[in-house]
Formats: structure tokens, C-alpha cells, sequence
């Protein structure tokens, strides 16, 4: 992740008000080093969520008072961060922990059920184009169905080792001490030891 980014992240973080950043072409380690950084100018991540081809990164005031003194030593150590100049390095373990946190919330944007119904639209799709190409022929149908039922069984393989990660994302958050919590949406998150959701008894989110 580029400082272009960081910066257009620090200056939208100038209004006291929540922030979402709406970001392509990108890794989870990019994503994770915006959040990082949004943590230690007053800021904490809220959200995560795949829109399209574009990650929707939400992040929103952190009224602790551990946040405000964070945010306060590093206005002083590195005051020209929001003009491109010197981070705050990224902590590996912290890090490690929030990109957790936000593949764990990026994998329940939706049901299992949902994300196999997801991948086989476009399946479907291109399948239908095969069998077009084919003709009517019996040698379109068999294509076809062969095609479909291979790419149906990746996604469903794909669906199993999902859900293996998010059992040690799982794993990984409840040995740091996160708690599990669901959102207004029904949603099972996690948010670090002795927080709340964001927006949930914080008057500025």
C-alpha cells in the first residue's frame, strides 16, 4: 500500500468522523498496514467487506484513552505523516493479530451457503456459453455438464479450506484474549480484550 493512500487515509481521519476507504489492487498486507497506521493516529478498524472488486476498509474514532495517547505520541513523533513523510513501523504481532481479526470479518460477509450460490452464478454462465458453442448436440450437453460439475467441485473445495482458515483465524484471536461478539447484522465478529464493537457505546462512531 502506497503512502498516496496512507495520506489520503490520514487527511479524511482530520474530520473526527468515520472513515471508509474504498481501495482496488491491493493485498491483505496493504490493507492490514492501513488499518495499522489508522490505530496509531486516533483512529480503530471497525470493518471489512468485498464489494465488486473493491475492498470496503471502515475505520472510526478510538475515544480510549489508551488510542488518544497513542494518537498524541505519534502526532509529535512523526508530524509530517499525513504529508508523506515517516511512518510509525508496523509491530508484527499486532499486525498479525488485526489482519486476523479482518480476514476473519471478510469471510462472514456471507453464508456459506451464500458464497457457494456466488461462485456458481458465473460457473453457470460461462458453462452456457460452452454448451452454445457446442450446439444442441449430445457432445454439448456432456461437455457442459462435465465443465460445470468440475468447477462446482474447486468451489466447494475452496468453500472447505475457507472454512479451515477461519478456524485458525478463530484459533489465533481467542489465545490473544479477543472476544467473540455479534453485530447488529447477526454477524459473529471479534474485538480485542475489554472492547465493545465499534459504534457500540462510542459516541463519535
Amino acid at each position: 500500500m502506497g503512502k498516496r493512500h496512507v495520506r489520503k487515509m490520514l487527511r479524511k481521519m482530520e474530520s473526527g468522523e468515520p472513515v471508509e476507504l474504498s481501495v482496488s489492487m491491493t493485498t491483505m498486507k496493504g490493507l492490514t498496514r492501513l488499518a495499522f497506521l489508522a490505530q496509531q493516529f486516533g483512529y480503530e478498524y471497525a470493518d471489512l467487506n468485498q464489494v465488486d472488486n473493491r475492498f470496503a476498509l471502515r475505520i472510526v474514532p478510538d475515544p480510549s484513552r489508551e488510542g488518544r495517547e497513542r494518537a498524541a505520541r505519534n502526532r509529535e513523533r512523526y508530524p509530517d505523516a499525513r504529508n508523506g513523510g515517516s511512518l510509525p513501523p508496523v509491530a508484527p504481532d499486532e499486525a498479525g493479530l488485526l489482519k486476523a481479526r479482518m480476514l476473519f470479518d471478510l469471510g462472514r460477509q456471507f453464508t456459506d451457503k451464500q458464497r457457494f450460490a456466488l461462485a456458481g452464478i458465473p460457473i453457470t454462465g460461462m458453462v452456457a456459453g460452452i454448451g452454445y458453442r457446442f450446439g444442441d448436440g449430445t457432445t454439448g450437453v456432456v461437455v457442459s455438464v462435465g465443465v460445470w460439475a468440475a468447477l462446482m467441485g474447486l468451489a466447494y473445495v475452496g468453500l472447505v479450506a475457507s472454512r479451515r482458515r477461519h478456524v485458525r483465524y478463530t484459533a489465533q484471536l481467542e489465545a490473544a484474549g479477543f472476544t467473540p461478539v455479534t453485530d447488529q447484522g447477526g454477524r459473529l465478529r471479534y474485538v480485542p480484550p475489554g472492547r465493545q464493537l465499534p459504534g457500540h457505546g462510542n459516541p463519535f462512531a
